[in-house]
């Protein structure tokens, strides 16, 4: 992948997946590209720490395998992706329930159906609400009338039981709001692609995702330690007082920057997720589950060195959950004690690792949700990220793909 000599340069402010993906197809096309990151490293919210030796996503993260930007842009194989179970543990006050795919795993709806947890009709509907979503076409999805989460899984025959028991915690971690107000048509699509697909994690960390799309590019990209104070009619002024021109300045930044970027932005409000890290002597769910809870206590919690083992030194492993909002003073030990009572064990001996709050950590998506929005934001600027899309990997590559064509088209090429 190499520019064409001549070529007008072009600047992305951000290395994050969408600024990553812009770079990657404005270069395929022969121009001349640069990307301006402030911080020491890419992939923005996407990223993963070594602490004490623990792999520590900065907040829970999982990797979708049927996106199709994904498919086009990443080798998976290179990523050693390690998967989930295909279902959800659900603690309830009556005990523990696997939801499984049927698909994958017939024989879990006769334990459903036995153990009282799921009736006939509603096992049901969700086999055909499943199977429209899976099997249907996309453009089906995309084009129907928009209305709640709530509201779409009623239309679809499921009950309210049902949905208090399963849906709205398993959807509570996905879409990180408990009303089920996310947009219908989005819940359609992002349970088409986990039907589809397979929820994984790479063995090195969520990281290496970001890492493998920077590594494509060519060497000097990106330029790291470089946060842009403001654009400027030439181009843009770095904190430092450096100076950097280009006909065209691409925003891929996180939203809080965006906008102080492009002050005209129009920005959805961001739902603010705490991550909880544990050591434990022993593993308390010897499996690679997500567990949720029906009281809603936390979003969800896993033990993702049983998903992939490198994730906790020899001899420990790794917890990690997630509960909406701020970390507080007191919040960290009733989480332990709710932890306690899910997973049937003695919480005392876990040793907190660090706590990883992500203040912009997914666009609210209420109806009507556009799909996704155009990048222009001025003459020679354009501004790309997940809020632009549906709050996904997919929808953030999605989105800096789409600046990419638009600047083309704009540019005659």
């Amino acid at each position: 992948m190499s520019a064409s000599r001549g070529a007008p340069e072009i600047l992305v402010v951000g290395a994050g997946l969408s600024g990553l993906a812009c770079a990657h197809d404005l270069l395929a096309a022969g121009l001349n590209v640069a990307v301006l990151e402030a911080s020491d490293g890419v992939g923005g919210r996407m990223r993963s720490d070594r602490v004490d030796g623990y792999v520590i996503d900065r907040g829970f993260q999982v990797f979708n395998t049927s996106y199709p930007q994904v498919k086009r842009r990443l080798a998976l194989r290179d990523l050693r992706l390690r998967p989930f179970t295909p279902g959800v543990l659900v603690h309830t006050d009556r005990g523990r329930f696997h939801f499984a795919d049927p698909t994958r795993a017939p024989r879990t709806v006769r334990s459903l159906l036995g153990a009282g947890p799921a009736g006939p009709r509603d096992l049901l509907a969700l086999g055909v609400l499943s199977g429209r979503d899976m099997l249907g076409p996309v453009g089906r999805l995309k084009r129907a009338d928009d209305h709640t989460t709530r509201t779409a899984l009623a239309a679809s025959g499921i009950s309210e039981e049902f949905t208090e028991l399963f849906f709205r915690p398993f959807l509570s971690g996905v879409f990180l709001e408990e009303d089920l107000e996310t947009s219908g048509r989005v819940f359609h699509l992002v349970w088409r692609s986990m039907l589809r697909g397979t929820l994984c994690l790479p063995s090195d960390g969520i990281g290496e995702v970001p890492r493998q799309l920077a590594d494509a590019l060519p060497a000097g990209t990106v330029r790291f330690g470089s946060p842009v104070d403001r654009l400027t009619d030439d181009g843009v002024l770095l904190a430092d007082g450096t100076e950097r021109a280009a006909d065209t300045v691409v925003v891929a930044t996180g939203p809080g920057p965006a906008v102080r970027l492009l002050p005209d932005l129009d920005m959805p409000p961001y739902r603010v997720v705490t991550t909880y890290f544990h050591a434990a002597p022993k593993s308390p769910l010897a499996e690679p589950t997500l567990l949720t809870d029906t009281r809603l206590r936390f979003l969800n919690s896993c033990v993702p060195s049983e998903v992939a083992p490198g994730y906790a030194p020899a001899g420990s492993s790794l917890v990690a959950t997630s509960v909406l909002g701020e970390d507080t003073e007191s919040r960290e030990s009733a989480l332990r004690d709710a932890l306690s009572e899910a997973y049937g064990t003695d919480t005392a001996g876990w040793g907190l690792l660090t706590v990883r709050t992500v203040h912009e950590a997914l666009p609210a998506m209420p109806p009507p949700q556009p799909l996704t929005r155009t990048s222009r934001a001025g003459a020679g600027r354009y501004v790309c990220g997940d809020h632009r899309t549906t709050g996904s990997v997919q929808g953030a590559l999605a989105s800096g793909a789409r600046a990419a064509r638009e600047i083309l088209r704009d540019l005659g090429r």
